[in-house]
């Protein structure tokens, strides 16, 4: 199904999880496997409308004060979908690229290899993306990059008069721009996900827990999406 002006990329902040298992009566962090299964159909529904990238706001810099039995238990989940992503022949199929953005090095060392794998092997793909913001908050992405900008003045490689938007980019996590950010779980927020990239991007809330995000409701976004009109200032 193609529809008219599809956005090239999404961002979704993948919110509800915990909510949706207690509403189940389960342990709060049960709603982290299916929201890990969640974010494979939606990348699926992506391909089929030709949406060509995604990214996931998956674990925030605050996600780090969690309980200590959920801590552990969501970093052997990333370490199993990692896994799962290494021997996945449609990831081949497909050439997607996987790229894990943010403060990669507070992770254990375990799944910080295991995210490298993945990236190693896809880097070379480029028919699709599929970025997951990990260890991310958006200041501290700003942060990063005005560090290594402020590196290289102080080593004389770059001239403060030079410091332009471009190269301030150069140095983010990603300088791809999302056309959508869609959030999940009825809050009307963005929580610090990508503040600079998202300047002119479209905005769109869900009611529903991200583990019961539908195609539907995907469709429902973009539908939205484009019949706004989109003038960048203009």
């Amino acid at each position: 199904m193609k529809l008219i002006r599809t956005p090239r990329h999404i961002g979704i902040i993948l919110d509800g999880n915990r909510r949706f298992a207690r509403r189940l009566m389960l342990k709060p962090w049960k709603g982290h496997e299916w929201g890990a299964k969640k974010v494979r159909k939606f990348f699926d529904w992506c391909k089929e409308l030709g949406i060509k990238e995604a990214t996931f706001y998956t674990f925030s810099l605050e996600n780090f004060n969690r309980p200590k039995k959920e801590f552990n238990y969501l970093m052997d989940l990333f370490k199993k979908e990692c896994e799962d992503l290494l021997k996945d022949k449609r990831v081949d199929e497909d050439r997607v690229q996987i790229n894990f953005i943010g403060r990669l090095h507070l992770f254990p060392r375990d799944v910080q290899d295991s995210m490298k794998k993945v990236q190693e092997k896809t880097k070379k793909y480029k028919r699709y993306k599929m970025n997951f913001a990990m260890a991310y908050g958006g200041r501290a992405e700003l942060v990063d990059a005005f560090k290594k900008i402020a590196e290289k003045v102080k080593k004389g490689e770059l001239s403060p008069t030079r410091i332009t938007e471009k190269e301030i980019e150069k140095h983010l996590y990603i300088s791809s721009e999302p056309d959508l950010i869609i959030r999940t779980s009825g809050e009307h927020r963005t929580s610090g996900f990508l503040p600079w990239q998202s300047t002119y991007s479209e905005l769109c809330f869900c009611e529903k827990m991200w583990p019961e995000f539908t195609k539907q409701d995907l469709l429902k976004a973009i539908t939205s999406y484009t019949q706004r009109e989109r003038r960048f200032g203009r």
